[in-house]
């Protein structure tokens, strides 16, 4: 059973452990909180499970602890980020901040990253600009290869995730976090870690199988959502977030789970749209609540109890973890157990 754990200690933790191993003060303070923050939400594969993954690379020498994060080329409207091979969190915050910059004077900002690392759940990237008011929409290349081209078996693509978060007035903001593949490969690894089988459906091996057991999933190969569509998804984000920036994508992408010492030159890209630009902002807002409010009122299916919104079951946990903490199962708290003995730094404690 997993112990919970409050998203503050969550932090601490994982904040001493990134001190501990060179990342200044504060940004491993902010990398800890975007972790937490997804812990929280309900993005189980994206947060504290990450660290110890995150602490081997740093101390292989994959990432840089200190990195120039700038802006390459832009305009009034875009630009170009070098995150100089920096934790992704950071170098996506910069982005992010810099879109939301431009997409206030400008109306619409699309800034690409290269030199990036992994930086969590997507929903992390598109829900900032919703602080301002604003949309955004986020797309990124996936740090490993598991899915091949339609019909083939070459890893030559990755999960490709995109995110758009809309703002709303008095209802929860619409928020889609999604990857183009059944499931994101983190949901794997975190069945493999608690000792549960995947459903069918979310990998096959090279015969064309259902794979079930998470611990052979080097076996096989993800699938993509809506078949050969999911494909397609997966191909043009990574064309965008990827290869338009000078990123790795195809076969210039790094599968950091099985490699900790190469750069993986990461890409994302971050578009923010201002909606003062179409109307009154206000009135947008109401909108959005009308038409949430028409698809959750709407006729259901019998045995189906609600009609969720995108972004509503991450709320909720939110607000139960808020108050009851984060659940860490107990192979994860092993693992984080020896990361704290090796680092020197005080355990978490239940």
């Amino acid at each position: 059973m997993s112990d919970k754990f409050p998203a503050a200690q969550l932090r601490r933790f994982m904040t001493d452990a990134f001190v501990a191993v060179g990342l200044p003060k504060a940004d491993a303070g902010r990398v800890a909180t975007l972790m937490a923050r997804a812990d929280e939400s309900g993005g189980d594969g994206h947060g504290v499970f990450r660290l110890p993954q995150y602490i081997r690379r740093i101390k292989a020498g994959a990432v840089n602890l200190k990195p120039n994060i700038r802006i390459e080329r832009e305009s009034v409207a875009t630009a170009l980020v070098d995150g100089d091979n920096g934790m992704g969190h950071l170098v996506m915050s910069f982005a992010t901040e810099t879109a939301i910059a431009k997409a206030k004077t400008a109306g619409v900002a699309w800034v690409g990253v290269r030199m990036s690392n992994h930086a969590g759940p997507a929903s992390l990237y598109a829900s900032m600009p919703i602080e301002h008011g604003l949309i955004g929409l986020y797309m990124a290349v996936g740090n490993a290869n598991h899915l091949p081209p339609w019909g083939g078996i070459d890893m030559l693509l990755s999960t490709n995730p995109i995110a758009i978060g809309v703002p709303a007035a008095e209802e929860q903001a619409v928020v889609l976090d999604m990857a183009t593949t059944v499931a994101a490969y983190g949901k794997v690894k975190t069945k493999a870690q608690r000792g549960e089988m995947m459903p069918e459906g979310w990998m096959m091996d090279r015969e064309g199988k259902p794979l079930l057991d998470p611990k052979r999933s080097e076996d096989g190969f993800l699938l993509p959502i809506g078949g050969y569509k999911g494909y397609g998804l997966s191909l043009l984000f990574g064309l965008l977030a990827g290869t338009l920036n000078g990123a790795a994508m195809g076969k210039e992408v790094i599968d950091f789970n099985n490699d900790d010492s190469s750069v993986t030159n990461t890409g994302h890209c971050i578009v923010v749209v201002n909606p003062a630009c179409f109307g009154d902002p206000a009135e947008f807002r109401r909108n959005v609540d009308t038409v949430v409010r028409d698809l959750r009122a709407s006729k259901r299916l019998p045995g189906v109890e609600r009609i969720w919104l995108p972004g509503e079951q991450s709320g909720i946990k939110r607000t139960e973890r808020a108050r009851d903490g984060v659940p860490v199962p107990p192979a994860l708290q092993a693992t984080l157990a020896k990361v704290a003995a090796d680092l020197g730094i005080a355990p978490l404690s239940a």
